[in-house]
């Protein structure tokens, strides 16, 4: 098996990519952080002793990190990233580097609660073998989390669902209520909840949702999808709409507590 013997990660100093150092080093992964000012003379030397690289960059910022490395690449380096998009970062990536490429992405935020489930999608570029995905997804399983395989497509298709479509509803829907009603003396608890919930994603991470919505090349489609279904809204087909919306709890009412 192809064994990740030093690990070098790029972008350690964020929130996530201090998780992921923190966690992967506790399982015993030699982690090698890289951080600006990068340290140009030392990169022939060390990206040509690493097995893994891992972009823990915005993926704006990749194009400036993958130019200035890739001319140190091995062609044996795993190269792969953990953006919450797949599709732009992996084409990024497989530019950049004739090797192995994976995208991948923690499914859960900087600070994780006991109980999360710390999932991991593996998103395969090209020029994987079978070795490779084994020795990435080991990486993680060491670091605490588990691992499944889709396509970028599958995984930005999804992601346009669970955070795109989220962030774009959430602030049409606070954005459209009447600024001249006196709506925090009529509100109500479940109101209340939505707005806590919504407080965050508006108030602290408004431009990293910006940017994944815009990232993400099935935004578009899934929001051309639900204007269709708020057009039905409009004319009033409110029992068509909760029959397709009951399809959800009647697959999943075991998983997701009845």
């Amino acid at each position: 098996m192809h064994m990740v013997n030093e690990l070098v990660l790029v972008g350690s100093k964020g929130q996530m990519g201090t998780l992921i150092k923190n966690k992967l080093s506790a399982g015993g992964v030699n982690v090698l952080p890289l951080d600006r000012p990068f340290p140009e003379e030392e990169l022939p030397d060390i990206l040509g002793r690493a097995d893994m690289l891992l972009l823990a960059v915005p993926v704006a910022g990749m194009d400036e990190v993958l130019e200035l490395m890739s001319p140190y690449f091995s062609s044996a380096l795993i190269v792969a990233d953990i953006s919450s998009v797949k599709t732009l970062p992996v084409n990024k990536m497989q530019h950049f580097h004739q090797g192995p490429v994976m995208g991948t992405h923690p499914l859960f935020g900087p600070s994780p609660s006991e109980d999360d489930e710390l999932k991991v999608a593996l998103c395969p570029g090209h020029n994987l073998q079978d070795h490779h995905v084994q020795a990435v997804s080991e990486v993680f399983d060491r670091g605490g989390m588990h691992t499944f395989m889709s396509s970028c497509r599958e995984h930005d298709q999804a992601m346009a669902c669970i955070q795109g479509l989220n962030f774009v509803t959430t602030i049409s829907y606070f954005a459209s209520l009447p600024q001249d009603i006196d709506l925090d003396t009529f509100a109500t608890p479940s109101f209340r909840r939505r707005a806590t919930a919504a407080r965050k994603m508006l108030n602290e991470d408004a431009v990293l949702f910006s940017s994944l919505a815009e990232d993400n090349p099935y935004t578009g489609q899934m929001i051309r999808r639900f204007k269709s279904f708020l057009n039905l809204s409009a004319a009033g087909e409110f029992e068509l709409l909760t029959d397709k919306a009951l399809w959800w709890w009647r697959n999943f009412s075991d998983r997701q507590g009845g």
